[in-house]
């Protein structure tokens, strides 16, 4: 008979809420609550719960207070910025359904939670018990040996004995005397100055060991030698402040943790009120009907269909007339509305049942697709009556496409982009993924999932057509899906209704229109205000030069770094994050007011963005085919209701400056034609 080896879990809960707040959209509930960090904190236990099924499992979180390493070293983590609030109120819900959970939630004063970790992790290693800690903090990599290995969820790997020496180059053994070496920027834990991993790396492979390195110190030569034995005295406390704690005084012991049976009437008042609809319908079919009308019942499935003939064609168009509403979206081959070009269009008339049309489809071996011209005629009817009404998600590129392919949208009653924004302007992005976890607790497929990143990004036309009609098709009834559920809210709320009504729906039109007839501008001034501010940014690299009696990279913090601080010495205002000294534009303008360089530098810094941003830029945005600049305004950006403008920014052209001022002249109206500017007060 064999007997089932014993698994212990041990969760770094306070790793997992920073990651998870910084890895997730800034979410938030109807009432405004932030809810992102105990969605991604919580989806990973969950995970971790249904991977493992331990047997005995804990998440510890940091305590209050100091600990023992404050005490050792004043500056300890003494550069990391406040919690931010919107992560602080987020802390008391998480413990809380953690603990509904039935999950021993562990905080111990005077230690961190790393210290929590190490201690009972070792404790189940004499009690032969095999240890995952689950953790994306590097530091416990100390910890791995042949019972305790590391699982970051988040990035989906692990590290055991052999994978430690793969990322860090040494063994677990050597990690305390690596980390020693290099210090921690983030913990304000000093380290050998300019010593990075490889290095560390190098050295302990070659001597064995941080002591061995430091008894044959006098080996080690050139500057990082120097640095090495400049830092000796300091090495102790950095090895003590890094070193995980295995004996920290605890009143129970592994075999202790297990998991209670879980608080089902606390889980569903938290998920309710978080708005976790589908964590909520698992644990109560009554309580999902109440959350969910039947129009948003996730247990329903998915019916999406992908149209390659004419005959299923006309049967959506058909459904398309008689249908009150549906939603509408285009699949482009560019994001700039000026030159994309349709690839297929997708619609939904009701929830979970799309259809996508795949029109331009170019890559080897695609099926046989609908003529694109004679659909898009066959749709311009439709599309272009006033009276049936369309909803989409951000609609105005969409209407700009179309009119690219002669078709002019009409009958737009709704866009879900511009619900979520009337209803919470600042809660929360306003783009379709966001939007759908937030309202619809959803997790939509991403362009990157299928067209990939960066550089080996395709464009739509080459994704295959039955990958591609599963993302279209979802666009559209997420689309509706959206509507359904913001559309009630915001018809309850009627000041919020005639701003949405009587405003930014109508704006829409307005913005693709002005969008479309672009900007004319005088390139030929533009071109020589470039070539005068050129000569003067020479001009102030040669000054900035002689100042610091050293030719080095104006752009580069850097090097901007080493010449105030270390070479000119000058005060040291303020630090970045990883404590570094800032050259910050708020710096160097308190630095001008008594040294030159600084002020030559924000003069600098002030006419290269400038070329890079305008003089240069504008006339290279001009489009071929109108001669002008088309830029993007967006209604749903600025929490204030104001526009924003990009690609290019026509809303921050400097004023104050001469330069600035050049600027705006090369903005010039056709003959016959005047600008006006107008404003209210």
């Amino acid at each position: 008979m064999t007997t089932h080896p014993k698994t212990f879990v041990l969760i770094d809960g306070s790793s997992y809420l920073y990651r998870a707040f910084h890895a997730l959209p800034p979410l938030t509930n109807a009432h405004g609550e932030p809810t992102g960090a105990i969605y991604g904190v919580i989806n990973m236990l969950r995970k971790l719960l249904n991977d493992y099924q331990p047997d005995y499992i804990a998440v510890i979180f940091d305590a209050k207070g100091k600990t023992f390493r404050d005490a050792l070293y004043a500056d300890y983590k003494a550069h990391r910025p406040t919690m931010p609030e919107e992560l602080q109120k987020q802390i008391e819900p998480l413990h809380a359904i953690i603990k509904a959970m039935g999950l021993p939630l562990l905080m111990i004063d005077g230690v961190e939670a790393d210290d929590v970790i190490g201690t009972l992790a070792q404790q189940a290693v004499s009690h032969n018990i095999a240890t995952v800690i689950s953790t994306g903090d590097k530091d416990f990599a100390q910890l791995v040996n042949g019972h305790i290995t590391l699982v970051n969820t988040m990035t989906n790997t692990q590290l055991d004995r052999e994978n430690v020496i793969k990322k860090f180059g040494v063994p677990p053994e050597l990690i305390i005397d690596y980390l020693t070496l290099v210090g921690d920027t983030v913990d304000n834990i000093p380290g050998v100055p300019n010593v990075g991993p490889k290095t560390a790396a190098k050295w302990l492979n070659e001597y064995g060991s941080l002591d061995n390195l430091i008894a044959h110190v006098t080996e080690i030569k050139n500057k990082v030698g120097d640095h090495l034995r400049a830092a000796l005295p300091q090495l102790p406390l950095t090895k003590q402040l890094v070193t995980i704690k295995l004996d920290v005084a605890l009143d129970f012991k592994p075999t202790d943790l297990k998991r209670d049976a879980q608080d089902k009437q606390t889980l569903i008042e938290w998920f309710k009120r978080l708005e976790f609809k589908n964590w909520l319908a698992e644990l109560s079919e009554n309580t999902a009907a109440q959350m969910a009308t039947p129009e948003t019942n996730p247990c329903e499935t998915r019916q999406y269909d992908t149209i390659l003939t004419q005959a299923d064609f006309n049967q959506w168009l058909t459904k398309l007339e008689k249908a009150d509403l549906f939603a509408f979206d285009t699949e482009t081959n560019s994001l700039d509305y000026m030159a994309a070009e349709i690839i297929g269009v997708s619609f939904a008339i009701e929830k979970n049942k799309a259809a996508y049309v795949p029109l331009a489809h170019d890559y080897p071996g695609a099926p046989t697709q609908l003529n694109r011209e004679h659909i898009l005629q066959q749709l311009k009817p439709l599309l272009e009556n006033p009276d049936k009404k369309k909803v989409g998600h951000n609609l105005k590129y969409d209407m700009s496409v179309l009119a690219n392919h002669g078709i002019c949208l009409k009958g737009i009653a709704h866009d879900s982009m511009l619900e979520s924004y009337i209803l919470d302007s600042t809660g929360s992005r306003h783009d379709m993924d966001t939007l759908a976890l937030k309202y619809l607790d959803q997790r939509t497929i991403h362009f990157e999932d299928i067209a990939g990143k960066g550089a080996k990004q395709i464009t739509f036309n080459q994704v295959d057509i039955a990958i591609a009609g599963e993302y279209a098709a979802e666009d559209a009834d997420i689309t509706l899906q959206l509507h359904q559920t913001l559309w009630p809210r915001l018809r309850d709320a009627s000041k919020l209704t005639n701003v949405y009504n009587a405003l930014e729906v109508p704006l829409i039109s307005v913005l693709s229109r002005i969008e479309r007839q672009g900007v004319l501008v005088d390139a030929a001034l533009l071109t020589k205000q470039s070539q005068v501010i050129g000569q003067r940014l020479l001009q102030l690299e040669l000054q900035a030069h002689q100042l610091a009696g050293h030719v080095f990279n104006l752009s580069s913090p850097k090097q901007l770094q080493d010449i105030l601080y270390n070479r000119q010495g000058l005060p040291i205002l303020e630090k970045t994050p990883t404590g570094q000294p800032s050259t910050s534009e708020n710096v160097l303008q308190e630095l001008a007011y008594q040294f030159p360089l600084p002020k030559v530098i924000l003069e600098y810094r002030s006419l290269s963005k400038l070329k890079s941003t305008y003089t240069d830029r504008l006339p290279e945005a001009i489009h071929p085919r109108t001669g002008r600049v088309h830029t993007s305004y967006h209604q749903a950006a600025v929490a204030t209701g104001r526009l924003s403008s990009s690609d290019p920014n026509l809303q921050n052209i400097p004023i104050r400056t001469e330069e600035g001022r050049r600027i705006r002249q090369a903005f010039i109206a056709p003959a016959g034609y005047k600008i006006i500017a107008a404003d209210y007060s």
